[in-house]
């Protein structure tokens, strides 16, 4: 049952990856090319971009960075299905950036565009909802094992919770059809592995953080 459910988590992974092209391609039609329907660089749409392409990174990090700590083949390939489809998706959000000739970085602190620049304080790394500290970083690449895999599966459901926060405020505010599509798709798929880590910590003898 749990291959089937990786499977098929992997499966929407590569359903939305095949349509990267199109939906990058089309995104200037959604938001109407150069002209004043194009977000601007307060926008919603530029700001959870910025953010979220921001969050998806330190996923990659962490995934890659358990594939070398274990050897556990339901980890490695939860992680490597991770690391793909938010390095996929990164890469589409900081070209919808380009496409809009909005700058990829803000002087605003993370989350403003959601009225929340305040609510992640950056202490030791963690510059938004849900993201691991340096040190909590520094902690898996000292680990293996089951540990490892542990920590890895508390620090990333983590992760998940605080990516559907910022998802979910990309499904609420965003304006651009095919931006506010792939961001509902993250709620929907984040939430699914959410379940499923749930259960690999449970065979694991623990459980989420928070």
């Amino acid at each position: 049952m749990r291959r089937q459910h990786i499977g098929w988590v992997a499966g929407t992974a590569a359903a939305v990856l095949v349509a990267a092209g199109a939906i990058t391609y089309s995104v200037a039609e959604d938001s109407g090319g150069p002209d004043p329907k194009t977000p601007g660089a307060e926008s919603a749409d530029a700001g959870f971009a910025r953010d979220m392409a921001v969050h998806h990174q330190q996923a990659v990090e962490m995934s890659y960075i358990v594939r070398d700590r274990t050897k556990n083949e339901e980890v490695r390939r939860l992680a490597y299905d991770i690391a793909q489809t938010q390095a996929n998706q990164r890469g589409m959000l900081l070209g919808w950036l380009d496409l809009w000739g909005l700058p990829k970085v803000s002087a605003d602190p993370p989350m403003t565009w959601m009225g929340m620049g305040d609510m992640a304080s950056g202490k030791d790394g963690a510059l938004m909802p849900g993201m691991a500290t340096n040190t909590e970083l520094k902690k898996l690449q000292s680990l293996s094992g089951k540990q490892a895999e542990v920590l890895y599966l508390q620090l990333m459901t983590d992760h998940h919770k605080g990516g559907i926060h910022m998802a979910e405020g990309c499904v609420a505010k965003c304006t651009v059809g095919v931006e506010k599509r792939l961001a509902q798709g993250m709620v929907d798929a984040q939430q699914s592995e959410i379940e499923l880590m749930a259960g690999m910590l449970k065979e694991r003898g623990a459980q989420a953080r928070s």
